[in-house]
């Protein structure tokens, strides 16, 4: 039974819809890298909008949290993850829309790959680098997406980096030094944890939870595709090499990427069942 993508060998690229497509595409780049800040911004005007300022607004809001004692946030650093929760989502929906259109794009080239056969080497190239090109986009989407999900699902664990642990001093330095030591206390001898603490503990443990699960579907998803793919690739005639040769490399790639996924998702269940030593790694500057 012959493949359903190569019904034609003289068809071309739909101009049209690929222009539109990648309007799309190239629109939503760029809303990705200018909207975020400014929705996050939203009710806090453009005090956080820069990158310094951010950095100095959680380390400062940060120093204080500890001073208080207290299980709740400041309100100082309830704005500051408010606004990292907020600047997740819409990196998180603004890249789920690019991976739509690159995918529906990168159908388009292919299928067009698939009908061109002989036609010219010059433009064979063109298509397999397009093709190529956009799945490699798609894919680093997919990945933006997930990441900035769990930056969404755990906005206070995604803020840590930015105390920069090993290069702190000062007031910072020494509540740094102050966490690392109830952390390691708290592991050797099971001393009372401090409520700060605790927090940091359990946004740490849902930030690795969140990737695993992530992970996992996504693992899921991709040993399906590769099944999926490789059950074309039987069905596929075999004097048409073509497009078992693309379904077959598809098929690899999706199988190689679960695997590549799966070690990912191994990693976080393990941090997530135990996450305090991740932590206390993560405050000595080894994670």
């Amino acid at each position: 039974m012959s493949s359903s993508l190569a019904p034609s060998r003289s068809a071309h690229v739909p101009g049209r819809a690929t222009t539109l497509l990648t309007a799309l595409a190239t629109a939503l780049v760029t809303a990705f890298v200018l909207a975020p800040r400014m929705l996050a911004a939203s009710g806090v005007g453009n005090a956080l909008s820069d990158r310094d300022d951010l950095v100095q607004a959680v380390r400062k809001a940060f120093v204080a949290y500890w001073a208080s004692g207290d299980r709740e946030f400041s309100p100082e650093l309830e704005t500051v993850v408010d606004y990292w929760f907020r600047y997740h989502v819409a990196k998180a929906v603004i890249a789920a829309l690019l991976t739509i259109v690159l995918i529906a794009l990168g159908v388009l080239l292919w299928k067009a790959f698939l009908r061109t056969g002989g036609v010219g080497a010059s433009r064979n190239a063109a298509l397999t680098s397009s093709s190529v090109l956009v799945t490699v986009l798609a894919l680093f989407s997919l990945a933006v997406v997930v990441v900035n999900v769990q930056g969404a699902v755990a906005p206070f664990a995604s803020l840590l980096p930015m105390l920069g642990v090993t290069s702190a001093d000062g007031e910072l330095g020494a509540t740094l030094d102050e966490i690392r030591e109830r952390l390691a206390s708290q592991r050797a001898i099971g001393d009372r944890t401090p409520p700060a603490i605790e927090v940091m503990i359990n946004d740490f443990d849902r930030y690795h939870l969140a990737m695993a699960v992530l992970a996992s579907t996504v693992t899921v998803i991709l040993i399906a595709v590769s099944v999926l793919l490789w059950k074309k690739f039987a069905g596929t005639e075999p004097s048409d090499r073509r497009t078992r040769r693309v379904w077959a490399s598809f098929a690899t790639l999706s199988a190689v990427l679960s695997m590549f996924v799966l070690v990912i998702a191994t990693a976080n269940i393990s941090t997530a069942a135990d996450p305090a030593p991740a932590l206390l790694a993560f405050f000595q500057g080894g994670w």
